[in-house]
């Protein structure tokens, strides 16, 4: 008879160890093959901001189109997380992942991360704006929730930086704060 015994994989490496190995391993992907790692900075994003804003992540499979619930200052919110890695700032055109507009959610959070798959900045807009936005856009890819990181950007509040982490006084793209 053969037995095993299972080892709980979170006790055995800490999540933050395993994340920063899956950046490694995303970067080494990338630069030995010129692709991406498919999934993984969507992974690391949602790491990423439940660590820098107080977000608590919700159980895989949850229904209800977001990924976290926030704490503290953003208590009771329902968030959907996207990430987007910039390899090259000069390509215009990058677009985030789709955005659930059928679902029940409150607010979206945009993790941009480098070449190394660090996060640099996150930014944040509230459904109101999102939809707003989508209405105002001629596009059907807008129609459907995307949206380019140029436009999110455009519609969105810095909330957390590489260099400052998170701000109370936040720089709002919109009044030129």
């Amino acid at each position: 008879m053969n037995s095993f015994v299972q080892v709980d994989p979170v006790s055995v490496y800490s999540l933050e160890k395993l994340i920063a190995e899956t950046r490694r391993i995303a970067r080494d992907y990338r630069n030995a093959t010129g692709k991406p790692l498919g999934g993984v900075s969507g992974e690391i994003a949602q790491f990423d901001a439940c660590k820098e804003l107080d977000l608590e992540p919700v159980s895989p499979g949850t229904q209800g189109g977001y990924d976290a619930v926030g704490r503290g200052k953003r208590a009771g919110k329902k968030i959907q997380i996207k990430g987007r890695v910039i390899f090259d700032e000069e390509k215009s055109g990058q677009r985030i992942g789709q955005l659930k507009l059928d679902q029940a959610w409150d607010s979206v959070v945009l993790v941009l991360m480098d070449e190394n798959f660090e996060p640099f900045e996150i930014y944040e807009a509230d459904r109101d704006e999102i939809v707003a936005a989508q209405q105002a856009s001629h596009s059907r890819r807008a129609k459907r929730g995307a949206m380019s990181v140029a436009k999110f950007k455009a519609i969105s509040q810095l909330v957390w930086t590489r260099e400052f982490g998170e701000e109370d006084d936040v720089w709002d793209n919109q009044s030129g704060n």
